[in-house]
């Protein structure tokens, strides 16, 4: 299978199986192997007592772009340490993007930083994900 098309098939079989991002409403923009960029709106149900986005509606979309790009590599990888930092508000309604870049790639570690933007375009959160790669293949050839 070649690269793009092993990237798509890991994506939708992860995205498939996934009732929480699919929950958030992630529609998946472009997807390869390393990269990935995602994006969703930010409904009323998903804001804290100040009336704004909760942390973990940022933090869980660039979670699961830094799961999309590390996986559609065709290996299978977790994340082993994640950080963000909140540089904006949002509001209900308002759509936000998350792009993943690969930033290093070995054997077994790989380290992604993923950026958070609102529809202007302003960066609401940075995102730093390093993930294990496993030796396990999403799918291995047939014998």
């Amino acid at each position: 299978m070649e690269q793009p098309e092993l990237a798509r098939h890991v994506v939708d079989k992860m995205y498939n199986g996934d009732a929480f991002s699919q929950w958030l409403g992630i529609e998946r923009v472009k997807v390869a192997p390393g990269h990935c960029v995602l994006r969703m709106t930010v409904r009323p149900e998903m804001t804290n007592g100040f009336g704004i986005a909760h942390g973990g509606i940022t933090y869980s979309l660039a979670d699961s772009a830094l799961a999309f790009a590390a996986n559609a590599h065709g290996r299978m990888s977790v994340s082993v340490e994640t950080s963000i930092s909140h540089t904006e508000q949002l509001k209900a309604g308002e759509v936000i993007t998350a792009t993943a870049e690969e930033m290093s790639l070995t054997n077994k570690i790989a380290i992604y930083h993923i950026t958070i933007r609102n529809a202007a375009g302003n960066t609401v959160a940075l995102f730093k994900g390093t993930v294990y790669r496993s030796d396990r293949e999403w799918f291995p050839a047939q014998s």
